[in-house]
């Protein structure tokens, strides 16, 4: 369906046009009529698949044009990146309007955003604390704001956002229409959607936690994060495309800075990574050259997994299994999108597997299993990392089953039968 079926303006139309939309996605055909006829909404679709603009091209229809000095409406994101992003394409369908967007994240001061906020706006993007703490200091007037969203929901709640999302109920005006979007929809996000809805129609184009069908899904196995390493280095030298875009994903910053340093040193191209302990400039200059095409590889924690809306990413690494199950889905949603097809490819040591179990029965989808080079060096597991592996498996194996007793208990039991043996006898003193 072409988005003048949907009844939009001229204006949004255009607009729609120059971002390089041809026609609307499911998700976008089927939210937009009820947006824009004033209907609390749940929109559920997998990743990559329009649910920003499914919101935001309603949403800037019911608000028209510059109106007063207090926002209408307001978008709540879980990270500052997403923020960027969901601003950043708020912007180009209000080319052809006079809509002021603002957009509110942590990490700087707050005086540039006040003041800017001073001279009007009627669309705020922010992160729910960013919000909270600009309200308090008397910037942000919330009695005209008739229009609330919530995107990325299940994000929300992972980072515990429900205290300052229920303090937002309390300053926000009654009478009001809400929309909550996310890529999954968890019981905390039920609970949620409980809170803040009122009667919603319910959208949902595919099953809770798919996966896009663009994205064609491998795994390897591989036993320790060297070896990884020596086959993240094997994939990136024979990339027979030069132009292409990876992200690899990892589940701690540590690992994040120190994979990003050694590709770095090995290949010509392009390589940065982000995590949070990266300042902000930083990473948002790391995002800037990889949304333009001037580095190849983006290495990341989840903190970006759901702020990155690039079609041009190739394919993504997961070099390690993520722990939530949910954070498979929006990591290997970073490919495949806006109808390009792509590729993810998930590297799984031996402990891994059970987390990797997890994400297959979530998303009904299990990945096709490759095997590594026959010359590729696979590295001996180091005793650290071996008994890191062994109490992850002992964890796992005492969720299956709770009188397992784990992978130490026998060779414990038997270095305690040893120690008694070799106890010395003291004859005991006479009185």
């Amino acid at each position: 369906m072409t988005f003048e079926e949907l009844k939009l303006t001229k204006q949004f139309i255009q607009a729609t046009k120059d971002a390089g939309y041809q026609s609307a996605t499911d998700i976008q055909v089927m939210a937009i009529p009820p947006i824009r006829a004033g209907q609390d909404v749940i929109g559920i679709a997998p990743t990559g698949t329009g649910k920003t603009a499914a919101f935001l091209i309603p949403l800037l229809s019911n608000l028209k044009y510059a109106q007063g000095e207090s926002p209408r409406g307001l978008v709540l994101a879980p990270t500052k990146e997403l923020v960027i992003q969901i601003a950043g394409e708020a912007r180009k369908f209000a080319t052809y309007t006079d809509l002021r967007i603002i957009m509110l994240y942590g990490g700087v001061g707050p005086k540039a955003q006040l003041n800017e906020l001073s001279k009007g706006v009627d669309l705020i993007v922010a992160t729910p604390g960013r919000f909270m703490d600009l309200y308090m200091r008397r910037g942000i007037f919330t009695r005209k704001i008739k229009h609330v969203v919530i995107d990325e929901a299940d994000r929300m709640m992972d980072m515990g956002f429900m205290p300052q999302l229920r303090n937002l109920q309390e300053i926000l005006p009654t009478k009001r229409q809400n929309l909550l979007f996310s890529a999954t929809f968890p019981h905390r996000v039920e609970r949620l959607a409980d809170e803040f809805l009122l009667w919603p129609t319910r959208l949902e184009v595919a099953p809770q936690a798919t996966v896009a069908s663009t994205v064609e899904q491998f795994k390897v196995e591989l036993p320790n994060m060297r070896s990884k390493l020596s086959y993240l280095e094997h994939l990136l030298a024979t990339e027979d495309e030069p132009e292409s875009r990876w992200m690899v994903f990892v589940r701690r910053k540590e690992d994040a800075e120190q994979i990003g340093k050694y590709l770095e040193r090995i290949f010509d191209f392009g390589v940065r990574s982000i995590h949070s302990n990266k300042a902000q400039n930083s990473r948002l200059n790391a995002m800037e050259l990889f949304r333009a095409g001037d580095i190849k590889v983006l290495v990341s924690t989840d903190v970006s997994s759901r702020g990155i809306d690039i079609p041009e990413i190739d394919c993504v690494v997961n070099f390690s299994v993520p722990g939530d199950p949910h954070d498979y889905v929006h990591r290997i949603g970073r490919t495949g999108r806006a109808f390009r097809s792509g590729r993810s490819i998930t590297l799984v040591d031996p402990a891994e597997g059970y987390a990797l179990k997890r994400i297959e029965n979530l998303t009904r989808d299990v990945p096709k299993s490759i095997q590594p080079p026959e010359n590729l060096e696979i590295f001996e597991t180091p005793r650290w990392e071996r008994q890191n592996q062994a109490k992850i498996i002992d964890k796992e194996m005492r969720k299956i089953d709770p009188d397992y007793k784990g992978a130490f208990h026998e060779k414990k039991k038997k270095k305690g039968l040893k120690s008694q043996k070799n106890v010395i006898k003291r004859p005991k003193k006479s009185r």
